[in-house]
C-alpha cells in the first residue's frame, strides 16, 4: 500500500501540481484510509471492494467527523483509486458510481407558538415605533417573506381586497402570497397612525422624501435589513427568548407552523418561493411529534383506526 501511495503522491505533486499543504492533507486522509483497510485484511488498494469503501465512510460518519472533512476524504480516496486504474495497477475502481457524501442540512431555528406569541406582543404599540414594529413582525410571520423582500414591499404590492401581497424574490421572480387579516389590520393601523408622520418627518430641517415603500425608518426613508435584525434581537431579549433570532427565523417559523397545522407541502413551497421542494422538506423534520400525529390519525393501523 505504501508503494502505491508514494506513486500517487508523486503523480499529484508533479503532474497535478498540488501544493505542499494539499499533499499533506491527502497524506493524512489516505494514511488513515490505508490503516483501516489493513485492519480489514486488505493487502493492497487494488483489492479494496465497494463494501470496504462504504465501511470506511460509515466509520467516519459514526465518529462524528465534520461533513467538510468527510467530503475531502471522499475526494482523496476517489482520486487514489482513479489513479490506480489509470496506471493499470488495479482492475476496477470501487468508488465508481458511489455518491459523494452530502453535507447534512442543519435544522433551522424555529420559535414555538408560545415564543412567537411573546415576540408579537413585545413591541409597545402605544408608541409609533412599537406600532410599526408590530406591523413588521406580524407581516413576516403571516407571509414568510424574506427580509430583503419585506424592505422592498411597496404599497401597490399590497392588494387588500384580495388579502394578498405581491412579492419579488430571488432573481426578481414574482409570486403572490396570501396575508392574514390580523397582519392587514396592523398594517392599516401603522399606515393611518404612523407612516404618514414618518414620510413628512423633518431631519435637520429638511423633509424626508415621500416613498411608496410600506415600511419606513423613523426618518421616512427605506428601512434596512440590519435595522430589522436589531429590532428582532431587542424584542427577543426583552421577552426572554433564549434562541438566537434573526429575520429568517420568522420565515422558518412560518413554514414550520403551517406544516405542523397540516398544510400541504406544495402550498408551503409556493408561498416561500422555493423552486425545489427539497428545500421546503427540511421543515418536515422539525417536529417528529407532528408526523406521529398524522400517522396515528390517518394510517389504517394508527391509534385512532377503527
Amino acid at each position: 500500500m505504501q508503494n502505491q501511495l508514494d506513486l500517487f503522491f508523486e503523480f499529484m505533486k508533479f503532474e497535478k501540481g498540488l501544493s505542499d499543504n494539499s499533499l499533506s492533507s491527502y497524506a493524512n486522509d489516505l494514511n488513515r484510509y490505508a490503516d483501516f483497510m489493513q485492519a480489514r485484511g486488505v493487502r493492497g488498494f487494488n483489492e479494496v471492494s465497494r463494501a470496504d469503501v462504504r465501511g470506511y465512510f460509515k466509520i467516519l460518519f459514526d465518529v462524528g467527523l465534520r461533513q467538510s472533512s468527510i467530503a475531502r476524504n471522499f475526494s482523496a480516496v476517489k482520486n487514489l483509486h482513479g489513479f490506480l486504474v489509470f496506471r493499470k495497477m488495479a482492475e476496477f475502481d470501487p468508488t465508481a458510481n458511489l455518491d459523494r457524501p452530502k453535507p447534512s442540512k442543519k435544522l433551522p431555528v424555529v420559535l414555538s407558538h408560545d415564543e412567537m406569541e411573546r415576540l408579537l406582543n413585545a413591541p409597545d404599540t402605544n408608541t409609533e415605533l412599537g406600532t410599526r414594529d408590530r406591523a413588521i413582525i406580524e407581516t413576516m410571520y403571516a407571509t414568510g417573506v424574506r427580509v430583503s423582500e419585506l424592505v422592498n414591499l411597496r404599497k401597490r404590492d399590497l392588494i387588500k381586497s384580495e388579502s394578498v401581497i405581491r412579492v419579488f424574490g430571488k432573481g426578481s421572480k414574482e409570486r403572490i402570497v396570501p396575508i392574514g387579516s390580523i397582519a392587514l389590520d396592523w398594517i392599516d393601523r401603522y399606515e393611518s397612525l404612523v407612516r404618514e408622520g414618518q414620510v413628512t418627518s423633518r431631519t435637520r430641517g429638511r423633509s424626508a422624501p415621500a416613498s411608496d415603500l410600506i415600511f419606513l425608518n423613523f426618518r421616512g426613508g427605506k428601512i434596512s435589513r440590519v435595522s430589522i435584525w436589531r429590532m428582532l434581537r431587542k424584542y427577543s431579549r426583552q421577552v426572554n427568548i433564549k434562541k438566537e433570532i434573526h429575520p429568517h427565523t420568522l420565515r422558518h417559523t412560518f413554514a414550520t407552523h403551517l406544516l405542523e397545522g397540516g398544510a400541504d407541502i406544495r402550498a408551503v413551497q409556493e408561498m416561500l418561493g422555493h423552486s425545489d421542494i427539497g428545500t421546503t422538506q427540511i421543515y418536515l423534520h422539525l417536529d417528529r411529534s407532528y408526523l406521529r400525529q398524522v400517522l396515528d390519525k390517518f394510517h389504517p393501523r394508527g391509534k385512532h383506526a377503527a
